[in-house]
């Protein structure tokens, strides 16, 4: 589920957003289901989702409407096919909008009333390229992928939730092996 405020053409900020997307999944290989709100908490990162429980590092993972465009522009390039793969195939909890996420650890992100933690550049896996070849690839430059992080305070969220960032320490970035 994609909040109906969302517009493709809408300016990027780096300090504040929007939350568009909400996703959860309950176990391996299973489809993501897309919710309008959800409750984040310090135990077990998004309710009814199985990772969040299981990996402290990586309770919650976010990713940018902005960054899965530039990547299907990328995949595009490299094919004949007009790209249109929804953005629950990256398997992200959280989809933002309006916001360059930070590239670096450490780096504080409020959704709503929830606080998160920037734990590490969430790496696309070789699942990527079974949704769709060359899409881990694609993913990866700049942090394109997304976010690893783990909950500091917990709470709802909804659809249209303002994302802000309350630290941003300096970026890095690794390199795909």
């Amino acid at each position: 589920m994609i909040s109906d405020t969302y517009q493709e053409n809408d300016p990027v900020s780096i300090s504040s957003g929007m939350l568009i997307g909400i996703a959860r999944r309950s176990d391996r290989y299973v489809p993501m289901e897309t919710i309008a709100s959800g409750l984040i908490t310090t135990e077990a990162g998004l309710k009814g989702d199985h990772k969040g429980s299981k990996f402290a590092k990586r309770q919650i993972t976010i990713m940018a409407i902005e960054d899965w465009h530039a990547a299907l522009v990328d995949l595009a390039l490299t094919s004949e096919l007009s790209l249109d793969l929804p953005w629950t195939v990256r398997r992200a909890n959280l989809l933002t909008q309006g916001l360059r996420l930070p590239r670096a650890r450490g780096a504080i992100l409020r959704v709503g009333d929830v606080e998160l933690k920037v734990e590490a550049q969430l790496l696309p896996c070789s699942r990527m390229d079974q949704a769709y070849n060359g899409l881990r690839k694609a993913l990866h430059p700049n942090w394109r992928g997304g976010l690893a992080c783990s909950v500091s305070n917990g709470g709802v969220i909804s659809l249209q939730d303002e994302v802000i960032v309350l630290h941003h320490p300096p970026e890095r970035t690794r390199q795909l092996p």
